[in-house]
């Protein structure tokens, strides 16, 4: 379920385009999906550590895409409570919202990635391919998840 930052008190879901991330310490998930299909599908991996280069890179991605709204997926324990990584998705949802100006919402992604990598296994990729396309496709189940609470 759609969660909102406590700077964001609206869930409305604006008609338009949509990126979601799926945050890690290493890599950056990305997927795109429209508002009005209520679909989702995987974008690209930002794979870098430094700052500079993630926030540039989803610089890029914002002006070639136009989204209305942005989701990064809030991970949670199997209760439902927050841990370290969740306090930095938050950080990392806050500073997209004050560099891009764009409503952001966090949504639960309990258990995205393991669905990702049963749905690339699945589909007969080789541990090398799944590894570099694992956050994109967990992006896109947290994006479709989003849509989907609507």
């Amino acid at each position: 379920m759609p969660t909102s930052p406590r700077w964001r008190g609206t869930l409305e879901l604006a008609d338009g385009t949509v990126l979601a991330f799926d945050f890690g310490t290493r890599r950056i998930g990305v997927a795109l999906g429209e508002s009005l299909l209520g679909s989702a599908r995987p974008l690209t991996t930002i794979d870098a550590e430094a700052n500079e280069a993630r926030f540039a890179a989803i610089d890029r991605l914002i002006k070639e895409w136009q989204p209305t709204r942005l989701v990064v997926g809030l991970p949670l324990s199997l209760a439902g409570e927050e841990h370290e990584m969740s306090a930095r998705c938050r950080r990392f949802a806050r500073q997209l919202e004050g560099r891009f100006n764009l409503p952001v919402t966090l949504t639960d992604e309990r258990l995205s990635s393991v669905e990702a990598e049963e749905r690339l296994s699945a589909r007969g990729q080789d541990w090398k391919t799944r590894r570099k396309t694992l956050d994109a496709e967990a992006a896109a189940i947290i994006l479709q998840s989003y849509f989907d609470a609507k």
